[in-house]
Formats: structure tokens, sequence, C-alpha cells
């Protein structure tokens, strides 16, 4: 079978891939000595869309509107881009075999991709009803949502059942903003997931009170404190009930799971060093082998801010690891040194005319200040959580750019608070003397 080389390789096609190519063009490519080898059929493109704009009933995101790296305020890197850069983009093809110590890939149609250097790339994929065994969780119009083809296929599920009826199993991001844009479609909305509340890994009781109060405003319905068991289809395999654990049945015209994600990292078990679940690196996103990098969500690094490791699923990490891997790998070669990653935790939603941002951590006490009244128009509320004397993790619903810039300092510097009582008094204020 062929075989090809290139000096540099990367495997996976997702948002990673295009801010690294984006990086290795900034800071000096030749024409031939980088390969993307993705098994979607598209150039990379900015993958939270999916959840958002794509599926919007009228003026809906679509292709090239959203490649990489518009995301980040960057240049829209079209098929074209890649091609007049000397990039080759390897698309539709799936790596089924790595073999690091030769530094060989193998794809599923036998093709051999050598490498001098190698960045790693795969990101996650979705976590299935059926890895669980959930009896009919096969059934047709059940949908997950990780790529563009997933995308495409809940599009025309939409279109094909007008004003219909959609169960959201899960209450995460992909839940939350899932039942926004099918509301939005003049669906009627179910969400079911077992958590005494929703986003329970960021939330509190007090900032999910808000979003639930909101959704229900909207007409979205919450069942909370149980799980989707099994699902019951029409004639044609078509999905038409959800079963709880609780025993009630929910109608659906469509379900959408949306249940968490698992790192992609089958093709190098035994070959790198892992922990947490991700393939570990450094500050540098150098794994334990020579010459090969791992970037984005499936990597378990040093979180300096913080003095521990950790691996972070969110497209703000995605776009910053992988520029931060091109910059080591242009350094090693160059002679020269560049400083560790130094990371902030950030994450961000938007669902209806909702916005809200979070940056630091979500650990020791958690304050609420503003109103977070669901009935209020445009509410403006948020909430630190305090460590050890210190500010270490800040909320923000509605913030204005301005206030989003300063609960991130706020959550960089760490400032010593008297009480939280003074942050309740103070609110967003105590944020913007920092």
């Amino acid at each position: 079978m062929a075989e090809k080389f290139f000096k540099y390789v990367i495997v996976g096609g997702g948002v990673a891939a295009g801010y690294a190519a984006r990086e290795f063009v900034k800071l000096g490519l030749k024409s031939g000595e980088l390969a993307i080898i993705s098994k979607e059929a598209v150039a990379p493109y900015e993958r939270p869309a999916l959840s958002k704009a794509y599926l919007f009933p009228e003026g809906a995101a679509r292709l090239p509107g959203f490649h990489t790296s518009v995301g980040s305020g960057g240049e829209r890197q079209l098929p074209e881009w890649y091609s007049e850069k000397g990039i080759e983009l390897i698309l539709s093809t799936e790596v089924v075999k790595a073999e690091i110590a030769t530094k060989t890939l193998t794809s599923a149609q036998g093709t051999t991709f050598k490498f001098d250097t190698l960045i790693i790339a795969t990101g996650s994929t979705v976590i299935k009803l059926s890895d669980f065994g959930v009896q009919g969780a096969d059934a047709k119009g059940i949908f997950y949502l990780r790529e563009i083809d997933e995308a495409d296929a809940l599009v025309s599920a939409i279109k094909s059942k007008p004003e219909g009826t959609a169960v959201i199993v899960g209450g995460g991001y992909i839940g939350l903003e899932l039942a926004a844009v099918l509301n939005i479609n003049k669906y009627k909305v179910k969400m079911v997931y077992p958590e005494p509340w929703c986003m329970p890994r960021l939330f509190t009781a007090d900032i999910a009170a808000f979003y639930e109060g909101y959704y229900k405003g909207k007409g979205v319905e919450i069942i909370k404190g149980t799980v989707a068991t099994g699902f019951g289809t029409d004639e044609h395999g078509n999905v038409k009930i959800v079963k709880l654990k609780d025993g009630r049945e929910l109608e659906a015209d469509i379900v959408v799971v949306g249940v968490g994600a698992r790192p992609l990292t089958g093709l190098f078990k035994g070959q790198l060093e892992e922990e947490k679940g991700g393939i570990k690196t450094d500050g540098f996103f150098r794994t334990s082998a020579p010459d090969v990098y791992a970037v984005g969500d499936l990597v378990t690094f040093p979180m300096k801010i913080y003095g521990d490791i950790r691996r972070v699923e969110h497209v703000d990490h995605a776009r910053k690891s992988a520029a931060q891997a091109v910059q080591a790998i242009k350094a090693k070669e160059e002679g020269k040194s560049i400083e560790e990653y130094e990371y902030l935790p950030y994450f961000y939603s938007r669902s209806f005319d909702l916005s809200w941002q979070f940056y630091g951590d979500n650990v020791g006490e958690a304050v609420i200040f503003g109103d977070n009244n669901p009935a209020i128009p445009k509410a403006k509320f948020g909430s630190y959580w305090i460590k050890d004397g210190r500010v270490v993790g800040v909320f923000l619903e509605n913030g204005t750019p301005e206030e989003n810039k300063a609960i991130a300092k706020v959550a960089r510097v760490q400032p010593l608070v008297e009480s939280k009582e003074v942050l309740i008094k103070e609110g967003l204020a105590f944020a913007s003397k920092i």
C-alpha cells in the first residue's frame, strides 16, 4: 500500500488541528511539511456552532462560515487556505493504527503515514446510551451531537417533524443548549437528568435555579432525579417513547442525548503514559514519547495556577494548547525556550438571550450576588467561590466585555477577601476594582 512522509502530522481534524495549522503558518512552514489527517469530510471548523446557530430555524450558521479560526477573531481557513499554505488536508480518512516507536500511522484504507513529529488532536467522542446497554438505544431518531454530519441529521429530523416533541437526555452543556435551540424551533421540549440540578459540575444550586426557572418560563419541562432506561419505537424503528426509571413514559419525535464524552486515546494505549483518563503531557504538551505531542480534550496537563494536573474539555483550551504545542515544537528546532502553559480555566455558554462566563476554580464556598430571578428581563447576577480566604472562581450572567475581563482578572489574581458578606454586598463592584 501507499506510504507518505511528512515532517509534521496532526491526527484529528477538529478545532485544535485548525489552530495548530494556523500557528505553524505563523511561525514558518515550508510547503509539504504538514499534513492533517481527519476522519471528517470537511476542513477544521469551530465545533461550538453545532449546538447553537447551526440549528437555528432562520439565519442558521453554515460552512464555510465557521471554519477555524473565526471563533477567536482569526482568519477563516477554507480548504483553499490549506492548499495555499502547502498543507496537505487528508479528509475522510480514519487512522486505525499508530506505532509510536516506528513513527507510523495507518489509515483504514491501508495507507501508511510516516512522520518526524506528531501532534495528537483526536479529541473526544460522545458517550452513548448503547454503551450502557440501554434497551432501544439504537432506534432511529435518537441523536448525539459532536460532528457536523450528526448536526445535519438533526437539522433534517427537526424539519421533517415541524413543531414536534423532543426529549433531551442530560442536563449539562449540550442538554441546555439543545433544549433552547429546539424550543426556538417551536418544539415541545422535555429535559431529563438524574442530578438535583442542571450543570452540576459547574453550577451551584443557586445558579442552576435561575436557568431552570428561565427554561421553564420558555415552556421547557424539566424532569430531575431520574434517567432514561429504554425507548419504544413504531413499526419503522423510529423512536416514539422514552421510558424513565421512575416508571414514567414520555412521548418523543426526537431524542437528543448529551451525557458526556470520553477522550479518544485508544490508538495510543500502552504506548504513551496516561493519567486521569487522558494522555499525560508536560506544560509544553510533550507526551512520554519523544517528538509526540498531544493537545485539547484528550490531554492531562499541569494546571500551573493550581499546582495540580487536570483534563479540560473546552474549545478555549483546544485552541490555546494547540498553539502552545506548535510553539514548543518550533522552539525546540531553533534551540530556543518558551514559557510553560499557564491556563486559566474558562467556560461559557449562550442560549436563548442568555450568556454566561466562568473563570477559575469552582471549589470552596460559593456566594451569589445580584438578582437571579429568572422572571427579570436581562437579569445580571453572578457567583464567587472562596477558598482559604481568597476568591478562586467567578461566574457572571449577562456581563459586558469589560465586566467579563474583570472577573477573569479576579480568578487569575485570587485576591484576599475579608468575608463572604463583603462579596455579597459589593457584588460585581468587587471584581471591577481589582
